[in-house]
């Protein structure tokens, strides 16, 4: 199972990456707030503090990450491309 689909681009992500330190990312339905933890974690070698998850109308799921202060998220969102 591929737990982090991809990262999301909004308005809302990016108030909250400046504003919070906090990313976007379409998960696995199945995936639990550890996994994703895990998961991002290991993918860009930061270190997360919170994952809130959050069932959509739609049947997405999609984790709000926040990251550590070291870690900023606009870097995170820059090596994604997002920015």
């Amino acid at each position: 199972m591929e737990i982090i689909k991809y990262p999301l681009s909004t308005e809302k992500s990016i108030r909250l990456m400046e504003s919070e330190n906090k990313l976007i990312f379409a998960v696995d339905r199945k995936a639990k707030r550890a996994d994703i933890k895990k998961a991002i974690e290991e993918m860009f070698k930061a270190k997360v503090i919170k994952v809130n998850v959050f069932n959509n109308i739609k049947g997405e799921k999609r984790a709000y990450i926040k990251f550590s202060d070291e870690t900023p998220a606009i870097d995170i969102a820059t090596q994604l491309g997002l920015m």
